[in-house]
Formats: structure tokens, sequence, C-alpha cells
């Protein structure tokens, strides 16, 4: 690491530190307020890996000097401070800019100025939107006022208390001096390193110096390099809206919604480091990643998932194929799994025909180690995957006092344990990418519907419900939903591989022979589940009963429990 004073245009010292790999792409890191330049530790440990990155302390913070007048901090000045910052880490050619807060700001006026064009190559934007485009956005949300706008305007309105709070005098110094204002960055962001009260104070003016005049007056101007909005959902002071709605000004534009807080870039550094990470490849090299093809704007996209990436397991036929053709007509690309290779691959080429990219791997699902190993794989190979249905499962008829011990394991191991199995592996590096997610769990009408031949069967598919409630709860924070999806009579091969428990070979072949001319006589295809499969993700939707009997049933089971109980005994049931 090398760390170096520049001098300012004014003469103010700017204390610079340069790590990484010495010829990688340049990143120049601008930190907000009330931080310094350590914010980005976290951010610099990994970007440092493939990048030349670059920190500064801003006047007013950390080791850099704090001019005492207003006016020092305005906006063109800090500009002026950023090029110097430039011109000396990189006196030739192009440096990439990811900033936050009011880092954000002040980059947000140099890439839509012309102090440092042709000098930025991309830029990622975090909690700090232009206040020249900010000022323009509450001027339309209020001049052609809709219930939605006005709601918008009225919560930034509500987050940006603060503002107003640091235009008066001797008041905020006093708060910062007394330690009431860090207890309230506190209770707002318990997990926030606490602020030195030096950079807390100096910073006041930068609000005092440009808010009023740039939100009265706004110029919006245009953005004409690659811009790159990540929001942070939980962000207590710049609301999404204000942060996302800039495409008019911005006509290269990547919107990514990232689960964390405004302080995200101190939390969760791998995700920012890795999403800056992928514009700056972009830029560097012309390949766009999956996820910033999916938050690109401006662009068609072909189909309701275009540009995800879908896990399917069980998909070598039935309600497993369909889903994962259902994805791909809707532009997503499909990973699949199966026992069977041979299915498994035949799913793939359907996917491939589709115009989708795919790959298929033999799994067992009831093996927790396997299914680990190709979650793992899938991440090296694809990426995390946006989408994972757990739709792998065995069935299995007969009365309880004839299904044996063995009986039971096999259909738990398959039924849940694999939809265990697909959460654990899955869930964790769903949560730790920060952008949100769908898992889908194929249980059944049976996980409500109570019948005497399907109690080891419903038994699995009720504990699939009740994982897939308790599961849903767990990750809404994550901005993850799960969604348990039930079917009733759907005309598979299920039914030609049921287990018949306590009879022999023969009677099992009839058995299952009679329910596959019974499931064809109902003729509701897996195509159909695929369709509310795609439905209940598009809408987050945390119950799914696919097939008219099942959504009846499920009603039922609601209002009149009693009345399923008793048909059970008549075993009138599917």
């Amino acid at each position: 690491m090398s760390h170096k004073q520049v001098i300012a245009s004014d003469g103010v010292r700017l204390s610079v530190r340069v790590r990484g790999v010495p010829d990688g792409p340049t990143v120049v890191l601008v930190h907000g307020y009330p931080d310094n330049s350590s914010l980005w530790d976290g951010v610099v440990a990994d970007l440092g890996r493939r990048h030349r990155v670059v920190t500064y302390d801003v006047r007013g913070a950390g080791e850099s000097d704090k001019p005492r007048l207003r006016r020092a901090y305005l906006l063109d000045q800090l500009v002026d401070d950023l090029a110097a910052v430039v011109d000396e880490v990189q006196p030739r050619g192009r440096v990439h800019l990811l900033a936050h807060d009011w880092g954000s700001i002040q980059a947000w006026h140099a890439v839509t100025g012309d102090r440092l064009r042709g000098r930025i190559a991309s830029y990622t934007s975090i909690s700090g939107p232009s206040l020249d485009h900010a000022g323009a956005w509450f001027r339309d949300q209020l001049s052609s006022p809709s219930p939605k706008r006005l709601v918008n305007a009225l919560r930034q309105f509500l987050h940006s208390y603060y503002i107003l709070l640091f235009q008066l005098p001797v008041l905020p110094e006093l708060m910062w001096r007394t330690g009431a204002m860090r207890a309230l960055i506190g209770r707002l962001e318990p997990d926030e390193k606490a602020p030195s009260v030096a950079d807390g104070v100096h910073g006041l003016k930068l609000y005092r110096a440009n808010m009023g005049s740039r939100m009265a007056r706004p110029d919006p101007r245009p953005a004409e390099i690659p811009v790159q909005v990540l929001a942070p959902t939980g962000d207590a002071y710049v609301t999404t809206p204000l942060q996302t709605e800039v495409q008019r000004w911005v006509p290269d534009l990547w919107i990514r919604r990232v689960v964390g807080s405004h302080w995200v870039a101190r939390g969760k550094p791998e995700v920012i480091a890795a999403a800056a990470a992928e514009l700056v490849a972009y830029v560097e090299t012309g390949e766009e990643s999956r996820a910033l093809k999916r938050a690109r704007t401006g662009n068609p996209m072909r189909g309701r998932f275009a540009h995800q990436l879908v896990v399917v397991t069980g998909a070598g036929s039935g309600i497993g194929r369909e889903t994962a053709l259902a994805f791909a007509a809707e532009g997503a690309d499909v990973v699949v799994t199966d026992l069977n290779a041979d299915t498994a691959e035949e799913t793939a080429k359907l996917v491939q025909e589709k115009g989708s990219a795919a790959g298929s791997y033999t799994v067992d699902s009831s093996d927790g180690e396997a299914v680990a190993r190709f979650a793992g794989q899938v991440a090296a190979d694809f990426g995390v995957p946006d989408i994972v249905v757990n739709n792998a499962g065995i069935g299995m008829s007969g009365s309880f006092t004839d299904t044996t011990v063995e009986d039971w394991e096999k259909v738990v191991d398959v039924n849940l344990w694999g939809v265990i199995h697909g959460c654990r592996a899955f869930a964790p590096m769903m949560k730790e990418r920060a952008e949100g997610g769908q898992i889908v769990n194929l249980a059944s009408a049976a996980a409500y519907l109570p019948s005497k031949i399907l109690t080891a069967y419903g038994t699995t598919k009720a504990a699939v419900l009740a994982l897939s409630n308790g599961l849903r709860a767990e990750l809404a924070a994550e901005g993850i939903g799960v969604t348990a999806v039930c079917p009733g009579i759907v005309n598979t091969n299920i039914t030609g591989t049921t287990r018949f428990v306590g009879v022999d070979a023969e009677e099992q072949r009839r058995r299952q022979k009679a329910s596959s001319k019974l499931y064809a006589r109902r003729n509701f295809g897996p195509e159909k589940v695929a369709r509310d499969i795609l439905r209940a993700v598009e809408k987050n939707i945390a119950v799914q009963p696919s097939t008219p009997e099942a959504k009846v049933a499920y009603v039922l089971s609601r209002l009149t429990p009693g009345l399923l109980r008793a048909a059970a005994k008549l075993d009138v049931t599917p």
C-alpha cells in the first residue's frame, strides 16, 4: 500500500491510499458523511485482488485537511478534489468510480459535468443521488401528483428530516459533541461503526454549502458513461425511488436492489465489491454478467424471467421438466437435475431449443453431501441461482401398519430431506448475494387433505409445507420468497413408480397401472402446474394449490377441516 498527500486546487491536503494490483483497472472509492475512507476497508480487501484501488479522505474527514469556511465544501470544489486525486494516481487513461452517500453526490456532479469528461470509465453509486436529479425528481412528484408520487415524495421527506436539522446553527454540532447524534445513528443502524465526532462536525458544511441552492434550482444534466445504482432495500435515509428513477438522465443504466442498510458497503463489502467489479469488467472487456443483463434498464426483456438462473430438481420428466421448459420460455437460463442422466440431458436439450442456456446434472436429492457439491458446482459454472425449485419426489401409498421403517426412511429421505438439502445448499448463497430470490418447494394437496392410504406420503408433504412457511418467515428480511406448491391429481409418470406398500410385486404393478389410467382420465397435465409455479414465483405467493380439487381442498382445510377428516374415513379423497 502507498500513502500520499495530494494537494487540491485551493491548497487543501487530501490523504490518499493506493492498494491492490498495480496493473489492474483503477477504481477510485469516494466515501460519504459522516465517514472517512475506512468505510471501504472491507470492499478494498475484495476488490483489490484484481484491481488497483484508490481511497481518500474527502476534505473535512479522516486525515485530510478540514477547511473552516463553508464555501470550501461546494460541489465544484469537491469535484476539483476528485480530479486532483485522479490526476495523481492515473495521469493518463480512465478510472472507474465507486461512491457512497455524499461521495455519490459529488461523483454524480463529476460524471454529469465537464471537469472529468473523458477520464471516468464507469460509475457505481450507493445511497446518494445527484442533487440536481433529486431536485428535479421532487418537482416531478409534486407537479403532476398521483397517489403513488405523493407517497414517494412524502416518504423521502420523512427520511430526510436530518437535512433540515443540519441547517440549524450550533445544535447539530452540540448533538455530535454530546454523543446524541452517535446514539441516534446507533438506533437506526445498530451494527454501524460509531463515526468520528470530528468527521461528523466538519462534514455538516457539506449540507449547508450545497443542499439549499441545488434543491431549489436544480440543473439536471445527463451522465454519458455507464452508471450502476446499488439501492439498499433498508436505507433509512435515501428511499429507493429517489435513487433509481434516473433513467431519463442516464441512458446506460443498471439498477440493482441490494438487501442491506444505508451502510451496506461496510455491512456487506463482498456484495458491493462484486457488483462494482462486474461493471468494471463489462466496460473493460465487453462481457456483461447475467446479473448486469438482468439489472440493465431500457432494453426489452425476452420474457418475465429474462436473464434469471433457475435450478429445478427432479426435472427429467413430469412437473420438473415442464417447469424447466416454462421458465426457459420466459427467458430464464435453467439448470436441471435428475437421478437419470439421460432424461436430465434430454430436458436440458429442450431448454436450449427455447434459446436459453442450460446445464444438466445427475444428483440424488436425498444425499445431502451430493446436493451440497451440486450447489457449489452450479455457483462455479453458472453463478448463484435466482430461483430454486425443489421438485424431486416419490409416491408411496398404503396403510400406516403396512408401511415399514424402510419405507418410511425412503419416502422421508426423498420427499422431505431432499427439500431440506436443497434449501440448505442454496439459501445461504442466495442470502450472501443479497439480491433476493425465490425458493419453490413441491408439496402436495396431501399436505392438508387427509387420506388413510397416503399417511406416509402426506406426512412428508405436510412437513414440506410447514418447512416452507417457516423458512418464508425467516428469509423475508433477506428479500427471498419461499413458496409451497400443492398439486392434486396430475397426469405424470409418478404413478408408474409409486410404491404401494403391503402388497406383492404383481399387485403393485396392477395398482400402478390402475392409478396411471385414473390420472390420465383426469387429464390435468404437468404443464398446468408449471404455469401455477411461474405465477407463484412472479407474485411471491406463500402457498399455491394447483389443480381444481387441490384449491377446493385447501379452502375447506381452512374453513371446515372436520369435513375433510370425515371424508378421509370413507376414503373418498383422490
